[in-house]
C-alpha cells in the first residue's frame, strides 16, 4: 500500500469509523454470537498474494461487527465505561504514524516531554497536590496502560523500599479491601508476595476506615507478617465506596506498629470526578499517599489505553526499574537532565499516549472536560431518583456515588420491610461517598432467608434483562447481597436511553415477580 492507495483506504476507514459511531444506538449491545463463531466465517489459511482494501474493509462489518459489544453505545451501562472521542482517534492516527518506541528521551525528545507537560497539567485539573508535579520536587507522572500496570509497578517499588528498611528476611505482605477489585491481588502474584484482603463493612459504605486498616495491621503483627504496602479507593469498583484516606495516612504515619507502608490510591474510574470543585475535598489527604492513578481512558474522554501514575518520589521507582546496558546509554541520559520513562515503568518500549491527552484538553477545554463529568453525574442522580420511587420493588444496597447506581430487586413478600426486618423508609447517614443522596440504602442483612430470595430473584432478572440485548449491566456479590450495578458515562449517554433501560428492568422485574411464590417465612 503507498502513499496514494493508503489516503484512499483511510478516507473509506474514517468514514465507516464515523457512521458506525453516529449510529451505533441501533446495534444490538451485547454480541449474541457463540464461542468460535469467528473461524468458519475466515479461509483456514492467510492469503498468499495481496487483498484490495475494500475486500479488507468488508469483513469489518461480516466477520469482526457481529463478535464486538459496544461500549460507546448509550444501552452500554456496565462494568466502567471505556473512552471514545475523535480527538482520540487522531491522537491515536499520529502516535502510529509517528511510531518510536520512546523509551528514552533520545529516541523522541517531544514523547518525553510533551507526557511530562500533560500530566503536569493533569495534577492541576485534577485538583492534586503539587508533589505530584515534575518540578521542582523529585515526584512526576508516566502513562501506564491501565490501573493493573500501575499497581505492579509501584508495588514493587514498595517491595524494594521496604527491604532497604532492613525488613531482612521478613515475610513481606501486600494489603488490599476485599471490595476493590482485582490489580492488587494480581500485583502482588507478580511481585512474589503474599496478599491480605481485608474486609470491610456495609455500615461502613463498604469503604475501608481508620479503624479497619488499624485492626489489619495488628493482625498483620499477631500472625508474623510485615506489610509494606496497601492500596486504598476513590471509587472502588463494585459500588464506587471511597476509603477514608485521611484517617489511614494518619494511623500509617504514625508508626506505632510498622513503618509506614507505601499508601497507593486506585482512582481508576471515579478519580476523573476530581476535575470538579464539588469533589476537591476528597484530593486534601493525598499529599500523605506515595502513588496515585486514574484511568483517562474511562471518564476523561481519551481512548484506550491511557492510565497516568503520579508518584510523590520517582526515585523509588528509578532506583528499582532503572537498568542500563551499554547500548542504551547516552549523554543526555547520563546527565541526569532528561527523563527516560523507561525506568518508570516494567516494559522497555512505550507509545506516544501524551498526543491523546493533549488532543482532547485542547478540544474540548477544562471546562469542557468538567461538563462531560458533571452531566454523567446528573444522569446518575435521575438513575437513582426512579429507583426510589419505586420502594416496593428496588433497593439500593449502597449510597449511589459518581453516576453509579446499584440495587437489589425487593421480593413481593418485603415490600414494607428491609432484608433483615427494618422498615422500608429507613435511611443512612450521607458519608464520605457524597455522591448523591442516601434515603432508603439497604443495612448489613442478618434474615438469610430473605438474602437468598431476593439474591435469586435479583439475579434472574439481571440475567434476563442481558438476553434481551437492548441494554447491558453487570451485576456482583456486596457483602452476600446480590446487586445489579448501572453506569452510563460514555459520550452517548443520555436520558432517553437510562429512561428506557429503567422501564425495560421494571417491566421485567414486575414479570419475574409474578410468578414469584410469595414467602413470609424466616
Amino acid at each position: 500500500m503507498d502513499s496514494t492507495a493508503f489516503r484512499t483506504a483511510a478516507h473509506a476507514a474514517i468514514d465507516e469509523i464515523a457512521t458506525y459511531l453516529d449510529t451505533i444506538q441501533d446495534r444490538r449491545v451485547l454480541s449474541a454470537v457463540e464461542p468460535g463463531y469467528l473461524r468458519p466465517l475466515l479461509p483456514p489459511n492467510p492469503p498468499e498474494t495481496p487483498e484490495p482494501w475494500p475486500t479488507i474493509q468488508a469483513d469489518i462489518e461480516s466477520a469482526i461487527m457481529p463478535g464486538l459489544t459496544h461500549w460507546q453505545s448509550p444501552n452500554f451501562m456496565a462494568y466502567f465505561p471505556t473512552a471514545v472521542t475523535f480527538p482520540g482517534i487522531l491522537g491515536e492516527m499520529y502516535s502510529a504514524a509517528l511510531s518510536a518506541p520512546g523509551f528514552n528521551w533520545q529516541c523522541s525528545p517531544a514523547m518525553t516531554e510533551l507526557e511530562t507537560i500533560v500530566l503536569d497539567w493533569m495534577v492541576g485539573i485534577l485538583h492534586l497536590p503539587s508533589c505530584f508535579l515534575s518540578k521542582p520536587g523529585p515526584g512526576g507522572g508516566v502513562i501506564q496502560g491501565s490501573a493493573s500496570e500501575a499497581v505492579v509497578t509501584v508495588m514493587v517499588a514498595a517491595r524494594e523500599r521496604a527491604i532497604k528498611r532492613a525488613c531482612g528476611g521478613c515475610t513481606t505482605q501486600a494489603e488490599r479491601e476485599r471490595k476493590g477489585g482485582s490489580c492488587t491481588q494480581k500485583a502482588a502474584i507478580i511481585a512474589g508476595v503474599r496478599f491480605k484482603a481485608v474486609q470491610t463493612r456495609l455500615e461502613d459504605e463498604l469503604a475501608l476506615t481508620g479503624e479497619g486498616f488499624r485492626n489489619a495491621l495488628e493482625e498483620c503483627e499477631r500472625e508474623g507478617l510485615v506489610p509494606f504496602f496497601c492500596t486504598v479507593n476513590i471509587g472502588a469498583t463494585p459500588t464506587c465506596a471511597v476509603d477514608d484516606i485521611k484517617a489511614i495516612t494518619a494511623i500509617n504515619y504514625a508508626g506505632e506498629v510498622f513503618p509506614p507502608l507505601w499508601i497507593h490510591v486506585d482512582a481508576a474510574y471515579a478519580g476523573s470526578a476530581l476535575i470538579l470543585e464539588e469533589y476537591v475535598h476528597l484530593t486534601e489527604p493525598l499529599d500523605r499517599v506515595d502513588s496515585f492513578d486514574v484511568n483517562m481512558h474511562k471518564w476523561l474522554l481519551v481512548n484506550f489505553d491511557c492510565s497516568p501514575l503520579f508518584v510523590r518520589n520517582r526515585n523509588d521507582l528509578t532506583d528499582v526499574l532503572s537498568v542500563t546496558p551499554s547500548y542504551l546509554r547516552n549523554q543526555n541520559s547520563d546527565s541526569g537532565q532528561v527523563i527516560d520513562y523507561r525506568d518508570w515503568q516494567i516494559p522497555l518500549g512505550r507509545r506516544f499516549r501524551s498526543l491523546k491527552i493533549w488532543f482532547v484538553i485542547r478540544t474540548y477545554g477544562v471546562n469542557g472536560m468538567k461538563a462531560h463529568v458533571r452531566r454523567h453525574i446528573e444522569l446518575g442522580e435521575k438513575f437513582a431518583g426512579w429507583i426510589r420511587e419505586r420502594p416496593d420493588r428496588f433497593r439500593l444496597v449502597t449510597p449511589p456515588a459518581f453516576a453509579l447506581t446499584v440495587f437489589t430487586v425487593v421480593p413481593p413478600t418485603r415490600t414494607s420491610r428491609k432484608l433483615d426486618g427494618v422498615p422500608g423508609n429507613a435511611a443512612t447517614e450521607p458519608s464520605v461517598n457524597e455522591g448523591l443522596a442516601t434515603d432508603d440504602i439497604e443495612p448489613k442483612t442478618s434474615g438469610r432467608g430473605h438474602v437468598d430470595e431476593a439474591n435469586a430473584l435479583t439475579k434472574e432478572v439481571y440475567e434476563r434483562i442481558n438476553a434481551s440485548g437492548k441494554v447491558f449491566l453487570t451485576s456482583g456479590v456486596v457483602n452476600g447481597i446480590y446487586a445489579i450495578r448501572v453506569v452510563s458515562a460514555n459520550e452517548k449517554a443520555n436520558e432517553t436511553s437510562m429512561r428506557a433501560a429503567f422501564e425495560l428492568i421494571v417491566d421485567i422485574a414486575e414479570q419475574v415477580c409474578s410468578h414469584t411464590t410469595p414467602n413470609d417465612t424466616g
